[in-house]
């Protein structure tokens, strides 16, 4: 079968490599999937650069989400288990981390379901406690991470402003339901959040970015904000002045998904059933810009890394065709 393997670390385009392998077997516990979409997220990238918390064994294959079908035939979503990831023809999944694919989402939809609408939830109501009628600021709100944490911020009654950088972006957040968009390249984002909120600020920050996303989110935050820190896309990992959040009362929050798959898989679980129940009613449904085959995987997990990409890219092996 045709799987892409990384032999040495670095950047996807570089040591990614399409090859020939053996389907690989599942231990106990575990369950063999055949891959019908294989969704690429920010995390594959810091796979194959090995600066994930998590670093596979080389050779390793790299796509951590998938929608797939089990040998008796369900359609599922899934967190491939590493090193037999889903930018393969078949892939390799824990059972506890196997979920019902939802009936109204295609096979590329669904496989960007899982990882980046649960991020979200968690993010917003575990952590944050986002109410009806506050004010949610989502940078990289066009990606798809931010994607995500829009169309859940609105479901939940919020005011969405979302921060892009560019027009192209700027134009898919406002079709994504975002209140206001303040594209950075161009504007404050400070001040747009200021003036948006009459002075009083963000009430929730939803940051997967880090960096100046992060010092300017300090700057605009709520009395009683809450920040939370979902990643570090720009690549430059903030160090907090906490003498300000003191002297602002606000909260910084940090959101690792992974861990509540570890610490509370029932919690996971409860968060599907809402997730496919929101689904359902048409209010949440991930944004895929681009679907493309199993021999342009490479190149889409690179340009995922280079930023230049817009809601989910999904990659579809030989024979999918949805």
């Amino acid at each position: 079968m045709q799987a892409w393997r990384v032999h040495r670390n670095g950047e996807p385009g570089e040591v990614m490599r399409l090859e020939e392998v053996e389907r690989p077997e599942a231990a106990d516990g575990q369950v063999p999937l055949r891959v019908l979409a294989a969704n690429i997220n920010f995390p594959d990238v810091l796979i194959c650069r090995g600066h994930y918390q998590v670093r596979p064994p080389l050779p390793f294959t790299p796509g951590v989400e998938i929608c797939g079908e089990t040998e008796d035939g369900r359609r599922v979503i899934a967190t491939a288990a590493l090193p037999y990831g889903g930018l393969s023809a078949y892939a390799i999944a824990d059972r506890t981390a196997v979920f019902p694919a939802p009936e109204v989402l295609d096979d590329a939809e669904a496989a960007a379901l899982h990882i980046g609408y649960q991020t979200g939830w968690f993010g917003l109501h575990r952590r944050a406690r986002l109410r009806a009628g506050e004010t949610l600021l989502v940078h990289a709100a066009a990606g798809g991470v931010g994607s995500a944490a829009v169309q859940l911020g609105k479901a939940a009654g919020a005011t969405v402003i979302g921060v892009v950088g560019g027009r192209d972006k700027a134009r898919v957040a406002r079709e994504l339901g975002c209140d206001l968009v303040v594209d950075r390249r161009t504007d404050d984002f400070v001040a747009a959040v200021k003036e948006a909120t009459g002075g009083r600020g963000a009430d929730v920050v939803y940051d997967p970015v880090g960096g100046e996303a992060f010092a300017g989110s300090t700057k605009c935050v709520a009395f009683e904000g809450r920040v939370v820190v979902v990643g570090f896309a720009s690549g430059a990992v903030p160090s907090p002045a906490l003498t300000h959040a003191l002297l602002k009362n606000y909260s910084i929050m940090g959101l690792h998904w992974g861990l509540y798959a570890r610490e509370d898989p029932a919690a996971v679980a409860a968060c599907h059933e809402e997730l496919t129940a929101l689904a359902a009613r048409g209010v949440i449904k991930p944004l895929i810009s681009e679907r493309v085959p199993m021999k342009g995987a490479a190149d889409a997990v690179q340009r995922v890394a280079d930023g230049v990409t817009t809601g989910r890219v999904v990659v579809l092996p030989e024979g999918a065709t949805r």
